[in-house]
Order: C-alpha cells, then sequence, then structure tokens
C-alpha cells in the first residue's frame, strides 16, 4: 500500500521563484501544497501540471470566535474559485487567526463552551460551502508551546473533536504530526483514532522543522501504522531542508521524505 506524498512549496528550494519550486516537485512526483495563493500567478501555476492537494482555505476571522467567524467563511467562499482554477482537493482552516510568524492575531490562552459551539457552529457552514463546490475543509491542529501560542482548541486531540462532531464528509482533519509531537506526542495512537477523519497528513521532524530522519520521530515506522489503519491518503511534507534553501539541500529532503514513507 503507498501514499500519495505531496510537497509544501513554500518551505523547500527557497533560492527558487515559487513556480519554479512547483514545477521542481512535480517533475520529482510529488504533489503540491500552497499557502496562501492571493497575489499569485495562478494561470502559472496552473500550467505547470503540478497536482496541488491543499492551500489556505481563509484569510481573516476566527472559526471559533462568534464576532469574526463570518469573515472565516466570506474569505473561504473569496478564495473557492482559486482552488477550483488549481484543482486544489483541500482548503486549510485553523481554529484561529494566524498573524505573522504564526502567532495569534488576538492570543487567548484558556478555552471556553462558546468557543466550542461557534467552532462546531462555523465548520458547519465551511462543509456546506465545501460540498457545494466539491472540496474538502480541513482544521488544521497546532502546537501552542512553540510555533502558535495564544490559538486555543489547537491540540490534535481537540481539533479532532470538532470535527467527529461537525460530522460532515467535506470537513475533516489536517493532522499535522510536526505539531502532535511538540503538544501532545503518542503519535501512533493519534493517527489510528483520527484515521476515519483524517483529509491529509503532514509531517516535519522534531526538533527544527526539517525533513523526516533529522529527529526525533521514527517516521518509517508511523508509515507503517498507517498501513495498518488503511490510511491512503496524501502525505504532505511541510518542512524546510536541513540543509537550506538550495536546490541541492531540497533534492535530498525529498528524497528523504520518499524513503520514509516508501513500502518496506
Amino acid at each position: 500500500m503507498s501514499f500519495r506524498l505531496a510537497v509544501c512549496a513554500e518551505m523547500v528550494y527557497g533560492e527558487l521563484p515559487l513556480i519554479d519550486r512547483v514545477h521542481r516537485i512535480h517533475k520529482q512526483g510529488f504533489d503540491v501544497e500552497l499557502w496562501d495563493t492571493r497575489g499569485r500567478d495562478i494561470a502559472a501555476l496552473g500550467a505547470t501540471g503540478a497536482r496541488f492537494s491543499s492551500m489556505s482555505g481563509y484569510f481573516g476571522g476566527s472559526v471559533i470566535d462568534p464576532l469574526t467567524a463570518h469573515e472565516v467563511l466570506a474569505s473561504a467562499e473569496k478564495l473557492i474559485p482559486t482552488a477550483l482554477e488549481l484543482g486544489v482537493e483541500r482548503m486549510v482552516v485553523h481554529p484561529a487567526e494566524l498573524g505573522e510568524g504564526g502567532r495569534a492575531v488576538r492570543p487567548i490562552h484558556r478555552s471556553s463552551g462558546e468557543m466550542w459551539l461557534t467552532g462546531l457552529r462555523t465548520l458547519e457552514k465551511l462543509g456546506t460551502l465545501g460540498e457545494k463546490h466539491g472540496i474538502i475543509l480541513a482544521l488544521e491542529n497546532l502546537n501552542t508551546i512553540l510555533d502558535h501560542p495564544g490559538i486555543p482548541l489547537a491540540r490534535a486531540k481537540d481539533t479532532l473533536a470538532l470535527v467527529r462532531a461537525v460530522d460532515h464528509p467535506n470537513v475533516k482533519m489536517m493532522l499535522d504530526l510536526y505539531h502532535a509531537q511538540i503538544g501532545e506526542g503518542n503519535l501512533i495512537e493519534l493517527v489510528r483514532a483520527a484515521q476515519p477523519f483524517t483529509g491529509e497528513i503532514q509531517v516535519a521532524d522534531v526538533p527544527g522543522r526539517f525533513e523526516p530522519g533529522t529527529g526525533e520521530i521514527n517516521y518509517p515506522i508511523i508509515a507503517k501504522a498507517l498501513r495498518e489503519a488503511g490510511y491512503t491518503g496524501v502525505i504532505g511534507m511541510e518542512a524546510a531542508a536541513v540543509g537550506g534553501e538550495s536546490v541541492e539541500a531540497g533534492d535530498a529532503a525529498l528524497a528523504a521524505f520518499r524513503a520514509a514513507f516508501s513500502p518496506k
């Protein structure tokens, strides 16, 4: 059993323009993940022939804030045409609004029942929007220890509980194992529990957020657990190359990623 492998074009080959990164990732047989597509040449990206697995699905508001949740829905709707033009399968949202450097726009360090209910209702509406256009809306878990302090309901157990409660075929989890390792650990049990609700999996090693094999996570064992759980979807490397931003370092990172998730 093999997985579809994707690579985040924003995090490797930093010495190249984005369009050249997409070309290089695609030519090596990987799908492509994108972050913010606003201001990009969408026609040129589409002309690369790449298969785009995911992109950011909003640019304002918070899924869990009753005062700004409508901004998430409005911005998602504005991004739908780009997703459709590129054939993007998943649009990614986060539990709350991220600002510069991934920091919380409005840091909150304690969750509430109102946040939970607002998140549930917002995700239900996003599911309806996704169903209309044939796109999955994927809620990504984050770590609040290192990269994203001040984001409530961001841990994998919380995002999984929200997605499970929504119970909509167009609402899934973007299960980020880098974030989960920093915040929670116990990754094999996590991937087993999340498997029915997972739309895509993202990976990077810890510490450093580099390619698999550079840190403490045993990704070949994770891959084995995923196969045993029946997961056949996309695994995306959202990681930098430990060797830097050069083409050579990027190629080495992609090769290590492929090796970690290839059947043994």
